[in-house]
């Protein structure tokens, strides 16, 4: 069952903008954990960004200053703001959220592995 749906994703231009959007879509209400992930082809699944129910934020090296992850006060939806794209930006943007089972004691900013929950993905291509 879909859980989470994203959306946003396009054809940009080196030094454009986009902003993508990933809303529950299943038996999921509420994104405590949330956060943004990509592949591009031939590279393994990376982080882009995490966001916690308190706004505490995660980034990647390579995106910081670039990419803002935000989130609406109902908890429902979870956004990546993504300025001055770079072609090495080309990937496949797939949203995800944690919801831990009891007891789980992971300090933030959370493994991946733990992010049970992910969207089909957005497309997002930097090209001139």
């Amino acid at each position: 069952q879909v859980q989470l749906v994203e959306s946003g994703g396009g054809l940009v231009q080196p030094g454009g903008s986009l902003k993508l959007s990933c809303t529950t879509a299943g038996t999921i209400y509420r994104i405590n954990e949330g956060g943004w992930y990509r592949q591009a082809p031939g590279k393994q699944r990376e982080l882009v960004a995490t966001i916690t129910s308190g706004r505490r934020t995660n980034y990647t090296d390579s995106v910081k200053g670039r990419f803002t992850i935000f989130r609406d006060d109902a908890k429902t939806t979870v956004y990546l703001q993504m300025s001055s794209l770079k072609p090495e930006d080309t990937a496949l943007y797939y949203c995800a959220a944690r919801r831990p089972r009891p007891g789980t004691t992971t300090e933030f900013p959370f493994p991946m592995e733990e992010y049970n929950y992910w969207g089909q993905g957005t497309q997002v291509t930097v090209s001139s």
